[in-house]
């Protein structure tokens, strides 16, 4: 269903302060492009239904195709959970998130590549270190790391939702599942100690110095939260697909767009997800989402270990064959049926430029008319 109000409305309405609002070029630039996704501004096209019984007319204006956009995400990740489907073995897979304190987010408005690289790598370094120990697994392990960079109020929050195989492969070639039995896979809170003590160990290799931050830093215990294995890999793909092209605030969320104010529905989860609705005015709205616009190529989805794009051509062939491979049901894109039948897909007859609607003259409306009547 059709949201009733978007980001796009609110950008709109501020247009003319994006500058005072951004950091820098860079979120304006992005904010502009979100404004006019799918509109008249960037052209489009009209597809017909090839469903003999349908055979409907459907006119649609392009995206804007940005990764921050709340309209553009559906159908890339539809092709990213497809291609990780294929990539699925029989295994226990578990869900860690690793969280950065609030004391960063300074750090984080001034050297955002610096503190989310920081965190990818430092995550991965942690993960790796407790597997290659024997008691927890003695193999090498694979990850999956999603960045996310904000709160249900949009402040900033950065972390990281990572997917691990429960096991690795060791030196031998093959396959050693972890001694935790599915019951946990490395222990949070040995977890957490370390998470915080390399990351710090980064940020003084980049020759950060700050002696009050760092003395923050080690003053409050930093979290790393590991859930139970998924049921099965419809499960794990299920969670690809929440958490892979989610962006700070989705359309639906958002309730009211009104006198300046924008509401939105947001969760307490200090309350256990209690849901509230939060009220900020237009400019504090889009300021803080700016806060999560990421740096120019930033890569938020990365893979690892046996899961990277170097070893995972051997390495899953490899497990799959030892393991067993997963078959899931086919996946259909909702994003190219018709929206009207619901049965037939959607294929494109008309393009027009971003000067608008083609003219819907005698002459256009024949040449649309018969390609229709062609079966």
């Amino acid at each position: 269903m059709k949201p009733a109000f978007e980001v796009a409305e609110v950008l709109r309405n501020q247009q003319n302060r994006l500058n005072e609002l951004c950091a820098n070029s860079w979120q304006v630039r992005t904010l502009q492009a979100l404004s006019v996704c799918r509109t008249a501004a960037l052209g489009g096209h009209i597809d017909v239904c090839d469903n003999t019984k349908c055979r409907k007319l459907h006119i649609s204006y392009n995206s804007c195709r940005n990764r921050h956009c709340p309209k553009c995400q559906g159908h890339k990740r539809e092709q990213w959970m497809q291609a990780r489907e294929k990539e699925l073995f029989r295994t226990s897979y578990y869900h860690l998130v690793f969280t950065l304190p609030g004391e960063l987010n300074r750090l984080v408005l001034h050297r955002p590549e610096l503190v989310y690289k920081l965190l990818f790598q430092t995550a991965w370094d942690v993960v790796k270190a407790f597997a290659a120990n024997p008691k927890f697994i003695g193999a090498a392990p694979g990850m999956i790391a999603i960045l996310h960079t904000w709160g249900q109020n949009l402040w900033l929050h950065p972390h990281l939702h990572c997917i691990v195989p429960g096991g690795g492969i060791n030196t031998s070639g093959k396959w050693k599942a972890a001694r935790g039995k599915d019951k946990f896979l490395f222990p949070v809170k040995a977890m957490s100690g370390v998470f915080r003590a390399k990351y710090v160990e980064g940020l003084r290799a980049n020759k950060l110095d700050d002696p009050k931050l760092y003395k923050s830093l080690f003053a409050r215990s930093w979290v790393v939260y590991c859930k139970q294995p998924f049921f099965g890999p419809k499960q794990v793909v299920e969670y690809l697909g929440r958490y892979t092209h989610k962006i700070a605030i989705s359309n639906h969320r958002i309730r009211s767009i009104e006198s300046g104010q924008v509401t939105f529905e947001a969760k307490d989860y200090r309350r256990g997800g209690a849901k509230y609705l939060l009220s900020l005015p237009e400019a504090e709205f889009i300021r803080r989402f700016a806060l999560h616009i990421l740096p120019r190529r930033f890569t938020r989805i990365r893979h690892y270990g046996i899961l990277s794009s170097t070893l995972k051509k051997v390495c899953v062939e490899l497990l799959q064959r030892e393991l067993g491979r997963i078959k899931l049901p086919e996946r259909v894109d909702v994003h190219l049926l018709c929206p009207a039948c619901r049965k037939g897909k959607l294929v494109t007859i008309w393009r027009f430029n971003t000067r608008g609607p083609p003219p819907l003259n005698t002459a256009t409306l024949n040449l649309l008319m018969n390609l229709v009547k062609k079966p």
